[in-house]
């Protein structure tokens, strides 16, 4: 990473806060505080030259919230190989599966959470 992208990344991370979609916000309201299984999520964080929606550093869990422009994207697949690669598990949820079924996507967040300290 060039040392100007750090500062740059934090300046577009920051207002990436201000401007959440709709299922990034609902998400939000379930992972803030604590609020899930006690896991500490992070919102908007640059990581690896990335800015990723959510992460719980603690346990090395990303969770991306996607469009329909991330169908069957390459650069996604190309990125989520560079997190894996630093130790993360990325999950991805689509928009429509987070407003339609947020109490599955919990589950499901706390399910991987939970293995995933389990193999640590």
């Amino acid at each position: 990473m060039r040392d100007d992208e750090t500062p740059r990344l934090r300046r577009y991370a920051r207002n990436m806060r201000h401007e959440s979609t709709d299922a990034e916000a609902v998400l939000w309201s379930e992972l803030r505080n604590r609020s899930l299984n006690k896991l500490k999520f992070r919102r908007q964080v640059p990581i690896a030259s990335y800015i990723v929606d959510f992460v719980c550093i603690e346990k090395k869990l990303i969770v991306e919230v996607d469009g329909s422009q991330h169908a069957d994207n390459i650069y996604d697949k190309q990125r989520d190989e560079k997190l894996k690669e630093q130790g993360y598990i990325v999950l991805r949820f689509w928009n429509d599966d987070i407003i339609r079924d947020l109490k599955n996507v919990c589950q499901h967040i706390i399910a991987v959470s939970e293995l995933g300290s389990k193999n640590t």
